[in-house]
Formats: C-alpha cells, structure tokens, sequence
C-alpha cells in the first residue's frame, strides 16, 4: 500500500489530484527531465549503509476506514523520506538514488485507503516553502506531517516510517579558501537558488547522500507524550475528541519536528563538523581567554618580561600549534591518497566503522589509534573521511613541522605539539588551551596513546599527556560526552622496516625531512599487501568517572594549570591501560603474521612445507575456538594460499626438494617478520605459556600450571597488554589448556592418585609433538628477559642499582645474547620491554625505590629466579646466569659508559 502513483510531482503541500488532467503529465515530464539532467551532472557519494526496507505492497484498499480502536487489517509499512530544507534539485535527487538502490521511490504516491493516507509523494520537508501555521508566534510545519500525525492519532494499526536524509553538495565545515569554494561548499547556510545551481553544475561530482536508520513515527509520538506530562492527558493515541483539537496537533507536531530536526542537525555535524572560524580567529578567541590570560600574567612575572612580549610569545606558540584546516587540501588528499593506496596496497580494508558513526552524532570523538608507521596520519584520515564523517584534527609531533610537508599537514587537520612541556608553563598552558578550544566546539581529535610509533610492533606503554589534557578539558568544561575510539591498524609491509631495526641495534634516530621521506618514496615498488583499520569498542569517559568517583566541572575553568586529585590520576591510569587492551583486542590476523608466527619460532626459520601448512592450519583454528575478543578478524585464506602470498610478497621462498618443498624465511627478512609477529603476539601467548611449561618439564599437574603461569602472567600482561583478568585466569586457562588437549598438542593423563589432573607432551619424533614446540617457542623470548633480569637482580643483591641502571645493563646485556645466540633479533632487547618489567616489578611489589634512587628487593625475586627450571631448558639457563655474571667493575665501567653515551646524545641535540 506504499508508493503506487508515476505521475507525482516533487511538492507536499497538495496531495489531492484536482489539477486539469494535464498537470500531472506536465509534472511527470519536467521531472523525468529533470532527472535525465541531474543524473548527467550529479554523481552522489552514498555515505554509510542502505537502511533495510522491504517494499511494500501496491494493493490499494477500499475499504472503509477503519476508526481508531479497529484492529484494521494492514500490515505494511509506509515509508517516507525527511529532509530538513525544501528544494526541487534534492527531491529529484533522492528519487534517483531511491530507485537506483532498490528503496521505496521518492516521488511516487503513497496510497493507503484504508488509514486515509492519499500522499503524491514520499516526502517531507520540515522547512517548506508551503507550510501551515496556527499563528505568527508559533512553528511552521509540513502539511504532509501534520497529516500523517493525524492518521497515526486514529488508526492504531498504521505504521509509518520516517528516513531522514542528509544531503551535502561539497563538505567544507568553515570558512573557504576563495571566493568560488565559498560560493559552492555545503556549510551550515540554507543555499539560495543561484548557489543551488552553482552546486549542481560545479559540486555535482562531490555530492554525499546519507539515508539514515528507519524512525517510526508511532514510537517518535509515544515518546514525546511520555517525556511530556501536559500532553499525557489527552495523548494523541486515543478516541478522545480532544486528539482532533489543532492546537494539541501542533504541540505534538511541534515535538515531532524538532526531534527529527535535531538528529539531522547531529548528523550533519558528524559528517561537516562545527561551524568553525578562520585560523586567525580562533588563535585571538584562545590568546585572550581568561586561562591564558592569567599564564601570560605569570610568565610576566617569574621570567621579568613585559606584559607584551609574554603575550607574543604565546601568540607564536599558539600559531606553532594550531591546525589550518583546508578542505581544498582535505580534497586533494582524497585524491591523491585514493592513488597512493592503490600503489601502495591491494586494498585497505576497514572493520567495526558503523560503531563510530552510531556515536559521532552525540559524542565528542577521540580516536586513539597504535601507531606503526607515518602512513597512519594519512591513513586513518582518509578513511574516516571516505566513510563520511568528519576528518579529525590529529595531533602531530613537531619532528613533521618541517618545511613544505608541514604546512600540508597542518592544512589536514594536523596541529603539533613538543616533545616535552617540562620547563615552559606558558607553552603547556597554551597548548592545553587549544585542546580544550577544539573539545568544547565538539570537533573530533585523534592522537596516538604510544606517543611514538612502535619500533618492535608491540605495543608501546601508553604515554598519558594528551589523555591526561583531555580529561582536565572535560573537568574544567564539560561539552558533549567524550568516548574513545580504540584503533587497531595493522600492515603487511611498513616503509620505515629497515630503519627500525636499525634504531634497536642503537643507531641514532634520523630527523625528519622532505628528502629523507622522498627517499624513502623510492620503495614504493617493493610494498604490497593489504592495511587493516579496525575500531575497536568504544570506552566512554563518564563510565571511568563514575567508577573512580569523578565529578563533571570540578576544576576551575578559567586555569590550565589546575592540580588534578589522585582519583582523577588513577583513573587516566587505568583509562589508558585499557585503550591499549581494546587496540589488541581489535587486531587482525593477517597472512603476513601468521606465517612470521611459524616460521620465526623454527629451528633456523624453515619447515617443510605440510608442516607449515599444518601449524598455519593449527593458529588459525585455536584463533577460532578461544576467540581473544569478538572484534579479532581472522584471515580466510588457507594454508596454501597463506604461504603463496608470503611469497608473492618476497618474505618467504619455496625451496624445491625430492623429499618435500620447503618454506623458509628470505634473505634479510626474519628481523622485519618479527615486527609482525609481535603484532599478535598477545593472542597466543597464553596458548605458548602451557605449551612451553609442558614441553620442557614432560609431564606436569595442572595445578603446577596454575601456580607458574599466575606468577608470570602479570608480566606477561604489562608487556602485551593482555585482557585477560587476573581473577578468571584459571578459567581462561583451562579453556586454553581444552583446546590444546582436543588439538592433540598436548595429552591428558587424567587425574592421578593425588587428586590432580595430569598433563603431557604427545610422543617425541611425531607431527603433534613438533607442532608442540613450534608452539611453545612463541613465548621463549619474553621469558628469557624475565629470567636475565632476575639473574641480574640475584646476583647483585639488594639496594645495588638504580632502576634505571638496571634497565640499561639488561639492555645491554640482551644486545649480547641476541647476537651470540638469538639470531640477532633486535626486537629481542628493545628498551622499552625491559622498561615494562621493571615497572610491573614495582607495581606488584616485588621491588621498590628507595629514597636514595636505589631498588630494594626481599626473598621472593631469588624465588622467581630459581622458578626459571620449570620454563627455561637447561642450556638457556646457563647461558642466561653465564651473561649476567657481571663484576662490579664491570659494572661501574659500562654504567660510565653508558653516561657519557647519553650526555653525548643530549649535547648533540641540545646543538
């Protein structure tokens, strides 16, 4: 009963055919022409899903109408489409897109004789050219909702359903950078005629069209009337007489209308952003805020300058800063980069999105994505923009403030921030101001919780600033509710793979600039492979205030430099804990990693080729039967397709033999294949720990396996973020433990005369057993920095070394046993995993500093030392206690080396 009429025209105001015959031909005619026309210049982008919209029926009833309170006899659905502003151009548009995507047609009747409804289109605008008021001081409306709230009041069965449609000729949210875009971007303005015509024939190819969620308007109508006591005495939805007074029917359609006009307004926000000011403007609007204000004030004061300069210089920190969002460059980067990912990738492939954009509307957005590579900036950007919402302004460090590359990023939503506040109030007040600016205007920011990109591939500690400055906004000036948008993004390739192993072995970090990143361009032609973007569940910060009992607008508003309370501390503690667990836990298992997975964990990286299928085979399906999260994407591709793609991508080589191929590991590409490996890491590693504890000790108890893994697991935890919680351990645990006795990796014994279950490896020299140790290898590497460190710790004893030293010696010496017996595996000494156990020493009081620097230590670190029989082989434990037998003169020599390294490193940045 929906959608039956051709002949309609593209108005609401006159549903009833009393025109001359010819009229309605007239229409039919201009408005096939006019379609004909608008399809030639106008080629809409569709922003986000198609609703799912059954098409109705055309069976036209005529039958008597039923009176509210019969039970009628429709069961269709009618469907209208609401826009907010009235034009000819957007209703032909709509109906071109209806019909193109198979959705009740735009500009056809809708017929329902049986609730009355006679409609010549399926349209309504809520701003009309042609609109009934009941006076000069009230709201105008649609006739076509008055009419269809009225028909709702008497039929109880009716069931109509509205699809609000956002339409937008360009995205430009602010200001333009000529005359001509200002003349022909989609802003905030309703468009006259002639910029109408400008948008068709000029912004015709860079049109958005997004039909939101179905709204029945029943539910809308029911809901206004709950939430408002003076129309719940005589609702809408009744016989009572009063539900035909007009003016009751304006109240509720009143209602109706501002709540659809308020969600395309949030809609339309999600996709343009705020109605921003020019560069210039918002810099004045932040210098003279009280905040800043006051900490011009105080640099006056403690630094001997005059009022003026201070005010300068927060002037030149604020234009080092702030962002020049230019959509002219946000479209050349659409452009360009569309290029760019098709030399780059074979595709890049985006999972979880429709979560963001449920939440852009209402939130405040902050995605918080891992940083592997400079290609995020961009990346992350980009597809943002290309799935329709607003590009986020993304914080940048100031080594990509340089000449050219610079202004363009910046240009994109970049803004840039130092190293380090440490020694310059008035910098960290300015910057803080500028962040509270964009949060309080509700403009999406995106900022990498690592601080830094990731040289291993795992997961670096979070760095807290921009979380922390976030939170304070927040506490000062409570905009829109803030959520964070973990993001996992994960390649095949990285162009920086070589500098990155270089920097591990202690090469000096190389500065950036336009030559060195046009260099690097140079090897565009060596990568291939896929880039996966995965948003993960959203945290919402009110859920964390509540927890730790945190108040909205508790700190001043007009300071910056405000000290936050210890709950509000433990809170951003625990929040950027968690962001990092919910990037993980949103990881893709893609070819590339399964393989370095396997093959790295080999004696000399090599297997025959059915083992490596059947190891592949083995990572797929535990993948799939303890599912880490319901977010982890797992790739498709079987074994030998895995392996075919590894060497389509130069990573491995298939080595002919009589008795088998083999697969191994290319020349020159295990130290980057560890990258990868890392990358998911977390996801086995609880798998590898009893693998590991089985493998080395042959037979042991399953309650042996709790104790040993409860005592490494918070480690293992801080180094890889893991989810799991520590109180459902022993369950994960067991599930863990299922899985790999169903796989027959290792062998139930059953329980023994004692009451414990025993467990046990398969028999030596089989396909089981191999796969066992392949297996167990994956968490070999994080157990011998363990046990190197505890070595360390025992044989120097208590209150020895500072926390840092200790930090240095191990990375020192893990340089050492990398290359003398790990392949030289730089990723085995990387600082910062020796910096993560330290840490997680103290926090589990295992150590602690006293007030001299020194760390202090009790029994339990020579306990855990001596536990290393049960992980370790014995070989791996000598050599272990062989390189941490360290003299003190050896000692004090390295210390004083390593000192004067690093005072040579700062002198040299200090020039």
């Amino acid at each position: 009963m929906n959608h039956v009429g051709k002949n309609s025209g593209t108005t609401e105001a006159n549903n009833k055919g009393t025109h001359p015959a010819a009229t309605p031909l007239l229409k039919n005619l201009y408005r096939q022409v006019s379609g004909k026309l608008l399809g030639l210049a106008v080629k809409p982008k569709l922003i986000g899903d198609i609703p799912n919209i059954s098409q109705a029926s055309t069976d036209v009833s005529d039958d008597k109408l039923a009176p509210a309170g019969d039970s009628g006899t429709s069961s269709q659905r009618l469907t209208f489409y609401v826009l907010k502003e009235y034009s000819r151009s957007n209703s032909i548009l709509i109906d071109l897109e209806t019909k193109q995507y198979n959705l009740p047609p735009a500009l056809a009747n809708v017929i329902d004789r049986a609730h009355g409804i006679d409609e010549n289109t399926a349209m309504i605008f809520l701003h009309h050219h042609k609109t009934e008021k009941l006076s000069d001081n009230n709201p105008v409306f649609s006739p076509r909702l008055l009419r269809l709230i009225e028909a709702v009041e008497r039929y109880p069965t009716l069931k109509i359903d509205f699809i609000p449609v956002t339409i937008l000729w360009g995205r430009a949210p602010e200001k333009e950078d000529s005359l001509f875009n200002l003349l022909t971007a989609d802003e905030w303005q309703v468009p006259s005629i002639s910029k109408q015509l400008f948008n068709i024939g000029v912004k015709g190819r860079d049109t958005y069209v997004q039909f939101h969620s179905p709204k029945d308007l029943r539910a809308i109508i029911e809901d206004e009337i709950g939430k408002n006591p003076a129309l719940q005495s005589d609702s809408l939805i009744s016989t009572d007489a009063a539900s035909n007074d007009r003016q009751h029917l304006h109240t509720v359609a009143a209602q109706v209308q501002q709540r659809l006009e308020g969600y395309l307004d949030k809609q339309q926000e999600a996709i343009l952003g705020p109605d921003l000011s020019d560069r210039r403007n918002v810099v004045d609007k932040i210098l003279y805020t009280p905040a800043i204000q006051h900490a011009i004030n105080i640099d006056s004061k403690e630094n001997s300058r005059e009022l003026a300069k201070s005010r300068k210089l927060a002037r030149s920190y604020l234009n080092e800063i702030a962002s020049d969002y230019s959509y002219a460059t946000v479209r050349f980067f659409d452009r360009f980069l569309t290029w760019l990912w098709t030399q780059l990738y074979d595709g890049v492939e985006v999972a979880h999105f429709e979560r963001v954009r449920e939440l852009a509307s209402d939130y405040e957005i902050i995605y918080v994505p891992c940083h592997r590579s400079h290609m995020d900036y961009l990346l992350l950007s980009y597809v943002i923009y290309k799935r329709g919402l607003r590009v986020p302004y993304v914080a940048a460090g100031e080594n990509l403030n340089i000449p050219v590359l610079g202004q363009i990023l910046r240009n994109g939503g970049a803004f840039f921030m130092r190293r380090s506040f440490k020694g310059n109030p008035l910098y960290s007040a300015v910057f803080r101001e500028y962040v509270h600016s964009m949060l309080i205007r509700n403009t999406p920011i995106e900022y990498f919780i690592e601080g830094g990109r990731s040289r291993s591939g795992r997961l670096l500690p979070p760095k807290k600033g921009m979380l922390a400055m976030t939170v304070q906004s927040h506490l000062r000036q409570a905009g829109k509710p803030i959520v964070f948008i973990p993001t996992y993004i994960g390649y095949e390739r990285i162009m920086e793979g070589g500098t990155y192993i270089g920097e591990l072995k202690g090469k000096p970090k190389e500065s950036e600039s336009l030559l060195g990143l046009l260099k690097a361009s140079r090897k565009i032609e060596r990568i291939f492979g896929h880039v996966h973007v995965s948003f993960g569940q959203p945290l919402y910060l009110a859920d964390f205030m509540k927890k730790f009992d945190v108040a909205p607008n508790t700190l001043p508003k007009d300071r910056t430099d405000s000290d936050m309370p210890a709950n509000v501390t433990h809170m951003i503690d625990n929040l950027s804990i968690k962001i990092m667990q919910r990037i993980n836990s949103s990881a893709v298992l893609n070819p590339v990693n399964l393989l370095a997975l396997v093959l790295l964990d080999t004696p000399h990286g090599a297997l025959d080729e059915q083992s490596c299928r059947e190891q592949l085979a083995l990572y797929q399906r535990i993948a799939e039967k303890i599912p880490y999260d319901d977010d982890v994407s797992i790739t498709q591709q079987s074994p030998e397709a895995i392996i075919n793609y590894g060497v389509k991508l130069k990573l491995i080589e298939r080595t002919p033999h009589v008795l088998g191929d083999l697969i191994r590991i290319a020349d020159g590409q295990a130290p980057l294949l560890s990258y990868f490996r890392n990358n998911i890491l977390h996801i086995y590693i609880i798998a590898s720990l009893c693998a590991s504890l089985i493998q080395r000790n042959g037979t042991m108890s399953l309650n042996t396996i709790e104790r040993v893994v409860g005592i490494m697991y918070p480690f293992l935890q801080a180094e890889l973020f893991l989810k799991y919680p520590l109180r459902t351990l022993n369950d994960t645990l067991r599930e863990h433990i299922d899985t790999l006795v169903e796989e027959n990796i290792i062998v139930d014994k059953g329980v023994n005369a004692d009451g414990h279950r025993m467990l046990t490896t398969p028999e030596p020299n089989t396909r089981s057993y191999q796969q066992l140790t392949v297996l167990a290898n994956s968490v070999e590497q994080s157990l011998e920095r363990y046990f190197m460190v505890l070595a360390l710790l025992s044989q120097q004893g208590s209150g020895k070394l500072t926390k840092e030293q200790v930090i240095d010696l191990g990375h020192l010496l893990g340089q050492r046993l990398s290359v003398l017996y790990e392949d030289d595996m730089p990723d085995f000494f990387d600082r910062a995993l020796f910096t993560s156990f330290m840490d997680a020493l103290e926090r589990l009081g295992y150590i602690t500093v006293s007030a001299s620097g020194v760390i202090e230590f009790d029994a339990r670190i020579h306990t855990m030392a001596k536990s290393a029989r049960f992980i370790l082989n014995m070989d791996v434990m000598h050599i272990l206690q062989q390189i941490s037998q360290l003299t003190d003169e050896e000692i004090k020599r390295t210390l004083t080396e390593l000192q004067n390294k690093k005072q040579r490193k700062f002198s040299r940045k200090k020039a």
